[in-house]
């Protein structure tokens, strides 16, 4: 393992205006107040997301008092890197950042062949309590702004653009992020008009520009939002997280289930396929002895055979002392092959980053541990 930082809070510093949380109008407005022309607030836009700076100082064309100006009034980076590891085979990077308040978050940077998937958080903590769940073991702390999930984006961005910058990783670049998750910490669903202010950010053509169908959500199963996110209106991939396929086993795991019994969100899951034309992926948390078993397998490919879907099998990433571990090989590809004979497309996730603790809150469950034994 290699760390770039410690495993250390730094003090949190006052927040100044984060121009991340600001729309174009919003930010035109700001730049006013300054005594700007109008055209200022357009250079201002495109340094952030279409030239990804992270500082005033950067943006050549503006004059040098506004670049002091701003740097003295806002931000375009409301993240203090706290923590970075990268995995021994240099595929893998976790960040922990600390926000304005010292809320932290992670994000995880997954290098494959063709693609560079960034993994982002939502909210600072978890309220949905999953059992198994690094994140979940803290709660929640509150909702993350617009600007700081965009600001995880740009952070990597910024990384994979300049060769020059730390940490040295598998990556030749300068290349661009490929996809992006909303699978880090928080369940989206929860805080969802801020994240889907994020999401239009970025993929907005005048904006970061990703397209719409290089990200995917993912959520436990908040079943009125998903039908609320089949009318956006943007091909946003939805990921659900199963973990069980009857209600029993899956309130033990995920208690969220009280409140949307799989049933339920299986109907929502219906209706958003019906309305959207876009295959649904679920995710399923394979634990030894807990949900692995081929009698599970089978009640599971019964409930999702008329459904437009695929399952994606992922390798649990183990909490010391947890009584949840992640299942054998041998239960994987049994409980793998018994969806397929059923006619249920399914694939095994690759496991990225184990003993950098890559599991979503695992980094920031230990950085907030080493705090508080001094």
């Amino acid at each position: 393992m290699m760390t770039s930082t410690p495993l250390a809070f730094p003090i949190a510093t006052p927040a100044r205006r984060s121009l991340l949380d600001m729309d174009q109008a919003a930010l035109a407005d700001f730049l006013a107040e300054l005594g700007q022309p109008s055209f200022r607030a357009r250079q201002v836009w495109d340094w952030i997301y279409k030239r990804c700076a992270g500082d005033f100082e950067t943006m050549s064309n503006l004059p040098k008092e506004l670049r002091a100006q701003l740097a003295a009034t806002a931000t375009v980076t409301p993240l203090t890197l706290v923590a970075e590891v990268v995995a021994h085979d240099r595929d893998t990077v976790k960040a922990l950042f600390q926000l304005h308040d010292g809320q932290t978050i992670e994000a995880v940077l997954m290098l494959y062949d063709a693609r560079r998937t960034l993994c982002i958080s939502s909210q600072a903590g978890c309220a949905m309590g999953c059992t198994f769940c690094a994140t979940a073991q803290g709660g929640l702390a509150r909702n993350l702004t617009p600007g700081e999930i965009v600001a995880q984006v740009l952070y990597f961005a910024r990384y994979l653009a300049d060769p020059a910058l730390p940490p040295d990783t598998s990556a030749e670049r300068p290349t661009t992020i490929t996809n992006i998750v909303l699978m880090g910490m928080g369940e989206p669903l929860h805080n969802y008009a801020n994240v889907w202010t994020a999401l239009h950010r970025l993929t907005a053509p005048d904006a970061f520009g990703l397209g719409a169908r290089h990200i995917t959500l993912s959520t436990v199963g908040l079943a009125p939002m998903i039908d609320r996110m089949a009318d956006e209106g943007i091909q946003i991939g939805l990921a659900v997280s199963l973990h069980a396929p009857n209600d029993v086993l899956r309130t033990q795991l995920v208690p969220i289930n009280k409140g949307y019994p799989v049933d339920e969100v299986l109907a929502a899951v219906r209706r958003y396929v019906a309305k959207t034309n876009r295959r649904v992926t679920f995710e399923y948390a394979l634990m030894a002895g807990i949900n692995d078993t081929p009698e599970l397998a089978q009640e599971m490919a019964g409930k999702l055979q008329d459904i437009l879907c695929h399952v994606n099998l992922i390798p649990l990433n183990p909490i010391p002392d947890s009584p949840f571990q992640p299942t054998s090989n041998e239960a994987t590809a049994r409980f793998a092959q018994i969806l397929r004979d059923a006619g249920v497309a399914t694939t095994v996730r690759l496991r990225r980053g184990i003993e950098i603790n890559a599991g979503c809150g695992q980094l920031r469950r230990a950085a907030i541990a080493k705090t508080d034994r001094g």
